[in-house]
């Protein structure tokens, strides 16, 4: 954890530190000096501070930057416009210019200069996906811990003020980003299924109200959730269903969030080429997403009743594999031929939804997962894909991606022109389909749904977020975010 770095919204100020300014350059030169002062370094005065700003010249695709003093203060500007698939706030730009100026190598000011308040909470978001607290780096014994500080300021214009309510709701869902970023980034012989239940296991013992239930092993099998059971049994730590309840007396509405997290994919018998492989222990990005997301709605008191369910396995290569061939039968009560043993998360994923919808009695369940590697064909890198019947919930999901960076794009829904994909000769349906150049993703998610009861009258809402879940090699805490907007919204 050296260099192990804290992200604070609001609060006391980091006077004559180094300091990072950004926003749309409109907004940059409306910006009065007075405003920053305090958090540049003293050398920078406001005819230096005026004269950077003027020089600024963004791109309609490009950012700009200047340095102020040495490489302790710079200003950026954003480029000039978002296209209507994007974010208003440009978080992704965001996350690059701190990621490039702002490194936390030191304590840090930054200050984002804001159209309005409606984008304060990308742009926040987007600044705690640029720190990450996993780090396995060796170290001096003698050596102090070290452990910095971003104090992050939001200007408005005509000088408006950020809301305390929008500071503090930041500052939770930053810690809530910086765990499922954290869990994502460690390796899968150190957070195995095991490990992810104590974590787990740790989130709900600090959550005043907060019941946590772990069913495990065997006991999966005699319960019938043979999907879990099925893809996990191989492993040296047995699979896990982790189910963490918020149950507030005023609730009349339940929503689940169920997560895909597989610890680490091999691909099974089904086994990977080894330049498929590496990155797999990122397999478990959904359940680290809604273990977080279910974090951050306690702290900020949801008050509908909610569910936390964590599909839990590995899916690993022993005598006790699932082979394709084999047939299992899920929780829904529906067969499954195995003809792939590589698409394992949408079986594990199949028993958490219909968990949820049969003993939970979830009104609105939202399932996440990195789900399919076709998921950056469809919506590429940065959008995760959604999936779901319902046309409002659809636009309440891309909306909600745009409000908190986590950017979505709808996914082709037309299950009576796909689920034939799945037709089996002995069993209800086989795991993955004949033909798989046909709307792959969308195929995958209908897989989930067609292990919800039968006139099921809740609705239902699938996330594929294999490809934004990281940056590179590091985790990007994606989908916390979006949840807890989802939630705000009402969903």
């Amino acid at each position: 954890r050296k260099g192990m770095v804290r992200v604070q919204f609001g609060g006391a100020k980091l006077l004559d530190k180094a300091c990072f300014i950004v926003g749309k350059l409109n907004i940059l030169k409306g910006l009065p000096y007075s405003r920053v002062q305090a958090q540049l370094p003293a050398a920078v005065s406001q005819t230096h501070f005026e004269s950077a700003v003027s020089s600024l010249k963004p791109t309609p695709r490009g950012p700009d930057s200047v340095p102020l003093y040495f490489k302790r203060a710079t200003v950026a500007a954003l480029p000039e416009c978002a296209t209507r698939n994007n974010s208003p706030a440009l978080p992704h730009k965001v996350t690059d210019l701190v990621r490039t100026h702002a490194p936390g190598s030191e304590d840090t000011t930054v200050v984002v200069a804001c159209e309005d308040e409606s984008q304060v909470f990308a742009s926040g978001c987007a600044i705690t996906r640029a720190y990450s607290l996993y780090n396995r780096k060796s170290r001096d014994p003698a050596e102090p811990r070290v452990e910095n500080q971003v104090m992050v300021d939001f200007v408005l214009p005509q000088g408006q003020e950020v809301s305390a309510t929008a500071y503090e709701r930041l500052n939770v869902v930053a810690e809530s980003i910086q765990l499922a970023a954290r869990l994502v980034d460690m390796p899968a012989n150190l957070l195995n299924t095991d490990a992810m239940v104590e974590e787990a296991e740790q989130v709900a013992d600090a959550l005043p109200g907060v019941t946590i239930k772990v069913v495990r092993g065997e006991v999966l099998r005699e319960k019938g959730f043979g999907g879990l059971y099925g893809v996990g049994k191989a492993a040296a730590a047995p699979p896990a269903l982790v189910v963490l309840s918020h149950d507030p007396p005023s609730a009349t509405k339940t929503v689940a969030f169920v997560g895909k997290g597989i610890m680490y994919d091999t691909g099974g018998l089904s086994i990977k080429g080894s330049e498929h492989m590496v990155g797999m222990k990122r397999d478990m990005g959904g359940a680290a997403a809604v273990l977080g997301a279910f974090q951050a709605a306690v702290k900020l008191n949801y008050n509908q009743r909610l569910h936390c369910v964590l599909c839990l396995a590995e899916n690993a290569v022993s005598p006790d594999a699932t082979r394709p061939d084999d047939v299992h039968t899920l929780y829904s009560g529906k067969t499954v031929e195995i003809n792939n043993t590589d698409a394992e998360g949408r079986l594990v994923l199949a028993d958490g939804v219909a968990h949820a919808a049969k003993d939970l009695n979830a009104d609105v369940i939202v399932d996440l997962a990195t789900l399919t590697g076709a998921q950056t064909m469809a919506t590429g890198k940065l959008h995760g894909a959604v999936l779901t019947p319902s046309a409002d919930i659809e636009a309440k999901a891309v909306a909600a991606g745009k409000a908190s960076g986590d950017l979505v794009f709808p996914l082709l829904y037309c299950p009576e022109l796909h689920l034939d994909e799945y037709k089996s000769e002995i069993a209800d349906m086989k795991n993955t389909s004949k033909d798989r150049l046909n709307a792959p993703s969308s195929c995958a998610g209908l897989f989930i749904y067609e292990h919800l009861p039968a006139g099921y009258k809740g609705d239902w809402l699938h996330l594929d977020m294999a490809f934004p879940v990281h940056n590179g090699e590091r985790a990007t805490g994606y989908g916390v975010a979006f949840l807890q907007e989802l939630l705000s919204k009402g969903l």
